[in-house]
């Protein structure tokens, strides 16, 4: 990886926004949408990568990642679907960090669509991530599994699939 991705963590507007997400998640039992998910999205996703040899670069997979669950902040305090929110938020980070227009575009179509389970098996980044995003909650060891208000079929069960 190039220096792009660590530009991502020190840019200003994504530090900003991270601990906007800390915030309203301090007192949350469920999952959080913090380093250690967005780190595991992106590991799990160079995985499925590798092994499916998609041969996304890795840099985007990061970007993605890191990026993905930014705007959460939003949902919870202005009702804004976070995958919106954290894409018009990584639009304005993005270009800052040295990453130019197509790969931008790249990006934040995963983003968007990160939860839409149609694009689940496209082997491209938006199937990669909507993927590593589900694949890296373990709803199996969850203490607060039963309390958690996702349908069953949503939740993960499973450490492969």
């Amino acid at each position: 990886m190039t220096d792009r991705v660590n530009q991502i963590l020190q840019n200003e507007e994504y530090q900003q926004n991270y601990y906007k997400n800390e915030e309203c998640e301090v007192d949350r039992v469920f999952c959080k949408h913090d380093m250690v998910h967005f780190l595991d999205v992106a590991r799990i996703a160079q995985i499925i990568n590798l092994k499916e040899e998609l041969l996304v670069s890795e840099e985007l997979i990061y970007a993605a990642a890191l990026l993905h669950d930014i705007g959460r902040h939003e949902q919870y305090r202005k009702g804004i679907r976070h995958e919106e929110a954290s894409a018009v938020i990584a639009r304005d980070i993005l270009p800052q960090c040295g990453f130019d227009e197509k790969e931008t575009d790249v990006i934040l179509r995963a983003i968007r669509h990160h939860r839409t389970v149609e694009i689940k098996e496209q082997g491209n980044l938006d199937g990669i991530l909507y993927r590593a995003d589900k694949l890296s909650r373990a709803c199996f060891a969850c203490k607060a599994e039963k309390d958690c208000n996702w349908k069953g079929d949503k939740k993960n069960h499973q450490l492969l699939q």
